[in-house]
C-alpha cells in the first residue's frame, strides 16, 4: 500500500475530527438565518468545544464505570468508523475492514454505550432517555443494514469501499428502483441515528421531547465536550456515508495525491450541502409525536426491506 493510501486515512480521519464541528455550526447558522436570527456563527461549536475542555468533569453521585468512560468510547467507535468509510478513497490500508456489519456494530456500540450512561445516573431523565433510545436503535440499525444490503448484492459484497467503487463504475443502479427505496430508507434512518427532526430535536430540553438530550444531562466540562464532539462527528460521518453511496462522483478510486485533493473538496462540498439542506428542512418540519416515531422507523424498515427485495429480483443476483 503506498504513502497515499495512509495519507487518505489520516486526512479523512482529520477532516471528520475537524469539519464536524463546523458541519454543526453551519447548520446552526443557516436555521438561524431563515428564522431570522444573526447566529453565532460557524466557528461557534469549536470555541463551545474549547471551552468546555478546560473545565472539569463533574460526575454525579453514585455514577460508576459506565458514565464515567461513555463519552471517551462513543468519540472512539465514531473515529474507529470515521477512518474504516470510504469517505475520500475506496483504496486504502483499511478498506479490507471497512465491513457493513462492522461499521453498524460500531455505530451500536457507541448507541449503547450512551443509553448505558443514562441508565447509570439513576435519574428519571436519564432512564426515559435510555428507553427511548434503545426503542429508537431497535429500528434504526436494522434499517441500516438492510438499506445498505440492497447496494452490496449487485457489488457482491459487504465491503462499504467495494460498494461504493462498484457504484462509481456502474451508476445506473443508484437510479434503479432498489437504489431509490434505499435511498429512503437510508435517509430516514440516519435522521433518527443522529437525532434530528422530526425525529428528535437536539435543540430542545423539554420533559416530553427530549430523547438523545436526557441521556446527556448530567454530563459537564470535559466529559460534555466528548459528549457534543462525539455527536458532531457522527452526523458528519453519517452524512458523508449517505453522499458516499449515493452521489460518490469525486472519491478517489485509487492511490492518487490529485485524486485525494479533489476527493476532499467534493467532500466537503456535498456534506454541506447535505447539511444546509437538512438545516433549512429542519426550520419547516415539527417535531414527530413520540408514539409515532415507530410508525416511521418501521416504514423506512419496509423501504429497506422492499429495496434488498428489489434488488435480488430486477438485477438477478
Amino acid at each position: 500500500m503506498s504513502a497515499v493510501g495512509y495519507a487518505a486515512v489520516a486526512v479523512q480521519t482529520g477532516a471528520v475530527v475537524g469539519g464536524a464541528p463546523l458541519l454543526t455550526g453551519l447548520m446552526r447558522q443557516v436555521r438561524a438565518r431563515l428564522e431570522g436570527r444573526a447566529g453565532a456563527g460557524v466557528l461557534q461549536p469549536w470555541r463551545d468545544t474549547r471551552k468546555l475542555l478546560r473545565r472539569e468533569p463533574i460526575a454525579p453521585v453514585g455514577t460508576g464505570p459506565a458514565f464515567r468512560t461513555a463519552p471517551a468510547l462513543l468519540v472512539a467507535t465514531t473515529l474507529v468508523v470515521g477512518s474504516l468509510v470510504p469517505l475520500l478513497s475506496t483504496d486504502t490500508p483499511v478498506a479490507g475492514r471497512a465491513d457493513l456489519i462492522l461499521v453498524v456494530a460500531l455505530l451500536a456500540l457507541g448507541t449503547v454505550t450512551l443509553a448505558l450512561a443514562g441508565l447509570d445516573t439513576g435519574t428519571a431523565f436519564g432512564g426515559m432517555g435510555s428507553s427511548r433510545e434503545m426503542t429508537i436503535a431497535a429500528l434504526v440499525e436494522p434499517t441500516l443494514l438492510m438499506a445498505v444490503l440492497a447496494l452490496s448484492l449487485p457489488a457482491g459484497t459487504t465491503n462499504l469501499p467495494a460498494i461504493v467503487a462498484d457504484a462509481v463504475r456502474d451508476p445506473s443502479r443508484l437510479a434503479s428502483p432498489a437504489g431509490l427505496l434505499a435511498a429512503a430508507a437510508l435517509t430516514v434512518a440516519v435522521l433518527a441515528e443522529t437525532g434530528r427532526l422530526p425525529l428528535d430535536n437536539p435543540s430542545t430540553h423539554l420533559e416530553l421531547t427530549m430523547v438523545h438530550e436526557a441521556m446527556v444531562l448530567e454530563y459537564a466540562g470535559r466529559d460534555l465536550a466528548l459528549v457534543e464532539l462525539g455527536a458532531q462527528m457522527r452526523l458528519a460521518v453519517l452524512l458523508g456515508l449517505l453522499a458516499s453511496l449515493f452521489t460518490p462522483w469525486g472519491i478517489a478510486t485509487s492511490a492518487s495525491a490529485a485524486g485525494l485533493a479533489l476527493a476532499l473538496v467534493a467532500l466537503a462540498a456535498k456534506v454541506a450541502l447535505l447539511g444546509t439542506v437538512l438545516a433549512a428542512a429542519e426550520v419547516f418540519w415539527a417535531k414527530l409525536r413520540l408514539f409515532r416515531v415507530p410508525e416511521l422507523l418501521a416504514g423506512s424498515f419496509l423501504l429497506a426491506l422492499l429495496a434488498v427485495a428489489a434488488s435480488y429480483f430486477l438485477s438477478g443476483e
